[in-house]
């Protein structure tokens, strides 16, 4: 290893998340606001695709970044500076979100492809002749590569863009679980993407309470937008009292235990990698939770129409699975209870073209309180589960 290298990696006995990791995080709370103003804008399933898409680049670019200080210490100015840098290109990225596929195409893509290039190349320069510099050139090779479909992407327009940044997120996200092949260098070996089972577990936990923190900034802004009367306040309660189900299912017990699983799987990489896949899911649900807490605050009564029934019951529902991942890829196997809500949302949602959308939210927040205490019941009397990844 060269001196300056070896000064800026991270003790592997040095785990828990630093300021700066909550810092960068900030940043994202404002991206998942982005994307739900989108969603909001263009409530239909394009809209739906496009915000699907969008939040995928998202958590590309705070997995990516985030995992700086998981290999290299935080402590140092050298990365606090690359961090920040990606902080600002973030920032950029998600103020471009609302008309990624519109105006903003290229400013989106320049914004991804800049966080995601830059940070590897600065990581391979700094970490030239140490041991760990092919895990760098690995990254910037695929982020390379996607670089080309984005890039192209947000100079074209209509669908023609939506099928080329579906191929660039498809690289994206399949060649972590593929081994990170790269040309002369073969597929990577799971020391060299050796990931600490319990600072990943710290991320993923704090990334899903951003999403938590942006639902209730969405639900606060709706709520003080138009007076405090009874209908609006009962709403805000609704959306406050299923935020708070949310984070209670989540955390109950897969949501505990994700570091010691990791750690305890066959393959750590490949476990690490299924729960870190787990999660976008769960915070897709949480942006179609936030669009439909701000309309059913804003119109709690009245008849909704069908897309405002899908965002507020098909929010829980993708939540719902997947945390039915997350669960899979702690303790091998999914509660009933979760598909059991997965169906119940899905039996209600004809009823609601004669419910108004402050009762649809009421349902699906009873439909979440059931799995809350379904879990405390299970729990009750028992000693704590422990984590069993499938082999």
């Amino acid at each position: 290893m060269t001196g300056g290298a070896t000064r800026l990696l991270r003790e592997r006995e040095e785990h828990g998340a630093t300021f700066l990791d909550l810092f960068l995080d900030l940043v994202f709370v404002f991206a998942l606001f982005r994307l739900s103003r989108g969603l909001l804008e263009h409530l239909n399933w394009s809209g739906a695709f496009q915000t699907l898409l969008l939040l995928l680049a998202v958590w590309r670019v705070w997995s990516g970044t985030s995992q700086v200080s998981d290999r290299f210490d935080p402590r140092r100015p050298a990365i606090q500076l690359l961090i920040i840098g990606c902080m600002f290109g973030s920032m950029v990225l998600a103020a471009a979100v609302p008309e990624a596929f519109g105006a903003h195409g290229l400013l989106f893509a320049g914004a991804y492809v800049a966080v995601q290039i830059g940070r590897s190349l600065v990581l391979m320069i700094i970490t030239r002749g140490d041991e760990r510099q092919p895990t760098e050139m690995r990254l910037l090779f695929w982020y390379g590569v996607s670089a080309v479909p984005w890039l192209t992407g947000a100079v074209v327009q209509g669908w023609p863009r939506g099928v080329l940044w579906s191929l660039a997120l498809a690289v994206d996200w399949t060649v972590p679980r593929l081994g990170w092949p790269t040309p002369r260098m073969g597929r990577a070996s799971a020391a060299e993407f050796a990931i600490s089972g319990e600072f990943l577990a710290e991320r993923q936990r704090q990334f899903f309470i951003i999403a938590l923190g942006e639902l209730i900034l969405v639900t606060g802004l709706a709520f003080t937008s138009d007076g405090f009367e009874a209908n609006r306040s009962a709403a805000a309660a609704v959306a406050f009292a299923t935020t708070a189900l949310l984070w209670r299912i989540y955390i109950y017990r897969a949501g505990e235990v994700l570091g010691t699983a990791v750690a305890a799987a066959p393959d750590p990489l490949r476990a690490a990698v299924a729960a870190i896949s787990a999660h976008p899911v769960m915070v897709a649900g949480i942006v179609a939770i936030a669009v439909g807490d701000e309309l059913v605050i804003d119109h709690p009564f009245g008849h909704p129409p069908p897309a405002w029934a899908a965002v507020i019951l098909g929010g829980p529902a993708l939540f719902l699975a997947g945390r039915a991942i997350f669960e899979y890829t702690v303790f091998g196997r999914v509660s009933r209870d979760r598909v059991a809500g997965i169906l119940v949302l899905a039996a209600i949602s004809p009823a609601t073209i004669f419910l108004p959308p402050l009762l649809v939210a009421a349902a699906a927040a009873i439909v979440l309180a059931g799995i809350a205490v379904t879990d405390a019941a299970r729990a009750r009397g028992r000693p704590p589960e422990p984590p069993s990844p499938p082999g």
